[in-house]
């Protein structure tokens, strides 16, 4: 099914890094959760209004809100999909996550507006028609949400979206929710207790569970998170084994929403190569990284010593000292000023976030070091890096 719908409704749908057919199976997507949440609620709210059962009509209200946040998705991928403009020159690409974070905040509300009427439910039982057609109806509401489970879940990982893989995310809980519905109408119709309220305020509370997680999964991009660690090694991984490379660092990566991703890393290479040739083989990586990652890579240069064997020796025994207090601690652009009466170190230290507070400490330590042998008096500089970043 899921196979026959991306031939009918998705031209290309075999290049999932085209932004296009992106934007067309995210659509797709929310087209088909707007219907078959539709229909699910018109089904159980008939059930549940025959049976008054509050936690099948609860259920319906959830496929409501289901059927709403589809909505939202459907929306979300049209406007992620507009061209960058004056306005907004690195896209609308996060739209995809807002749109997220308005589905997540539509099922808080139903939530809660749930939870209310199964507390009202449970202060005043009033007793629920347990029916063949309304264990039909729920029946088939767990297979079809399974469905789109399986459906959103290919899609989600199809295209890469947080977005559908958190819709999928939801249709399964939405079947344990009604699976939990339907077992509270077979107990009450062969027990008689009564347990509907307390299903229903159960089936609510798992719902703003899942509320709560989706909204914590779209703000963290919103709010800045670091980049896909795989994405990371792979453009290091490609960056290491270039012609000419000697080392990199500080890669840092924005991402503007999906297929809007932007980045800048620092190149080591010998300051004796002819910098024309650096320039075009830096132009090469750059392109490599937007054909092959979809990330628009911006390089900086960096010129290094390598013919000066007292710079050389320094540099190695600074980075053995780092190791020494932390293997996590390396560095990077390091260089030599000799004055008058005393040499400057100079070099940036990548610093792991468990270690801030101790910047002073770390330099006081490699100083008092090199100063320790005697030979030259040593002032050592250091800039501490993110080490995130490196």
């Amino acid at each position: 099914m899921t196979n026959l719908l991306l031939k009918l409704f998705v031209n290309n749908y075999r290049d999932p890094k085209d932004p296009t057919v992106r934007n067309a199976i995210g659509s797709l997507s929310g087209a088909v959760g707007i219907g078959c949440n539709v229909l699910l609620f018109l089904g159980k709210l008939l059930v549940g209004t025959l049976t008054g059962s509050v936690a099948i009509t609860a259920d319906a209200l959830n496929n409501l809100s289901d059927a709403t946040g589809s909505i939202v998705t459907l929306a979300g991928f049209k406007l992620a999909g507009k061209p960058a403009d004056e306005g907004h020159p690195y896209g609308h690409a996060r739209f995809e996550y807002l749109s997220g974070l308005a589905v997540a905040a539509l099922v808080i509300v139903i939530g809660f507006e749930l939870a209310k009427s199964s507390v009202e439910k449970i202060l005043n039982p009033a007793p629920v028609e347990f029916t063949l057609a309304a264990a039909g109806v729920l029946i088939g509401s767990i297979a079809v949400k399974l469905w789109m489970c399986l459906f959103n879940t290919k899609m989600g990982r199809y295209i890469g979206s947080t977005t559908l893989a958190a819709t999928a995310a939801d249709s399964r809980n939405d079947c344990i929710a009604t699976g939990a519905v339907l077992l509270a109408s077979l107990i009450e119709r062969f027990s008689g207790v009564p347990v509907d309220g307390w299903m229903g305020l159960g089936v609510a509370l798992f719902i703003l569970w899942s509320g709560g997680n989706l909204a914590k999964e779209t703000i963290s991009p919103l709010l800045g998170e670091n980049a896909n660690p795989e994405l990371r090694q792979q453009i290091v991984d490609y960056i290491a084994v270039q012609p000419k490379v000697l080392g990199y660092h500080d890669l840092m990566v924005h991402d503007y929403g999906p297929g809007q991703r932007f980045a800048t890393l620092h190149v080591e290479m010998d300051r004796s190569e002819d910098p024309l040739d650096c320039h075009e083989l830096i132009d090469d990586m750059e392109r490599e990284c937007l054909r092959s990652h979809n990330v628009h890579l911006v390089i900086h240069y960096d010129p290094v010593i390598t013919d000066d064997p007292e710079l050389t020796r320094l540099k190695e025994l600074c980075a053995g000292l780092l190791r020494q207090r932390d293997s996590r601690l390396t560095l990077h652009d390091f260089r030599m000023v000799q004055g008058k009466r005393h040499m400057n170190l100079i070099f940036d230290v990548a610093l792991p976030s468990d270690l801030q507070g101790q910047e002073k400490d770390i330099r006081k330590t490699i100083e008092d070091h090199l100063n320790a042998m005697g030979t030259a008096i040593y002032h050592v500089i250091i800039t501490f890096d993110n080490a995130a970043f490196n």
